[in-house]
């Protein structure tokens, strides 16, 4: 009977105490949080994810070019206000009803891997990959379902996220929220509960966003970063000294215009449920 030869054990042995070394100890009270739409990824996630939906029948390729256009007119033409949101989170969530949460869970799953994981910025990837290798921890924060967000953030390998929620009944969707949309201030407010929950100090955390929506959000934090920025945005991070980071060349921002236009507001209603009657008119 042969043993393991010892110049293998010690291998071994020193292999484990290197990595043990090189193991970067947990930095509980810093982290980072991410919007996603034109942030962590290429356009918004909710187009994406109505697009999948789109190829699976739920709603016609017709709707979405029409709701694509509509929606990127009312953004060139006029600002979001307190209506339009009022109005959308009365349907943000409608096309949902009577799914099961794993019926979202799967779609989301198969959606992100056949249209949203290509779409992923590398260079936002990176970034939060510098935060969890600093022993930081990592969120998604968006305005697009919290299933949606969680998925994104297991496939990248982050430690969760912070989205809109809809309430449940018994394991169903009802197609009502809870709470606001994921949107503007209440994203900052999701982050100071949080922060107040997982002990973190905010003055060490960052935040990165490509949008002026999410000023709150940036301000929240001490250390803001300008991810592919809007114009307004860009002029306030210059007017703040922020970071301002674009991976954007001219082709890809004019390919993203459309699908960035669709990551708030009114969308989150019509794309979606127009879905929900789709799929209601197909029982």
């Amino acid at each position: 009977m042969t043993g393991t030869p010892r110049h293998e054990v010690l291998a071994g042995w020193a292999a484990a105490e290197v990595e043990a070394a090189l193991t970067v100890p947990a930095d509980r009270s810093a982290g980072a949080f991410f919007d996603i739409d034109n942030t962590m990824m290429q356009g918004a996630s909710i187009y994406w994810f109505a697009r999948g939906l789109a190829a699976r029948k739920y709603f016609t390729t017709a709707d979405l070019a029409r709701f694509a256009w509509s929606q990127l007119k009312f953004r060139l033409l006029a600002r979001e206000h307190r209506g339009d949101m009022s109005h959308a989170k009365q349907a943000a969530l409608a096309f949902v009803k009577g799914w099961s949460v794993g019926e979202l869970r799967r779609l989301s799953e198969e959606i992100f891997d056949e249209l949203m994981a290509e779409r992923i910025w590398s260079g936002t990837r990176a970034l939060a990959q510098l935060h969890l290798d600093a022993g930081q921890r990592v969120w998604l924060v968006t305005a697009a379902p919290i299933e949606l967000g969680q998925v994104m953030a297991d496939r990248l390998g982050l430690t969760g996220a912070l989205g809109t929620v809809a309430e449940i009944d018994q394991g169903v969707y009802t197609g009502r929220l809870v709470g606001d949309l994921l949107h503007g201030p209440a994203k900052a407010e999701a982050i100071t509960a949080l922060a107040a929950t997982e002990g973190l100090d905010l003055s060490r955390c960052t935040a990165y966003s490509d949008s002026a929506n999410d000023i709150p959000m940036l301000s929240l934090v001490g250390h803001a970063v300008a991810v592919n920025p809007d114009t307004a945005l860009r002029r306030e991070a210059r007017h703040r000294n922020w970071e301002v980071r674009d991976f954007r060349t001219g082709r890809k921002a004019a390919k993203i215009a459309v699908p960035s236009a669709l990551g708030t507001g009114m969308v989150i209603g019509a794309v979606l449920a127009t879905a929900a009657v789709r799929r209601r008119q197909s029982r």
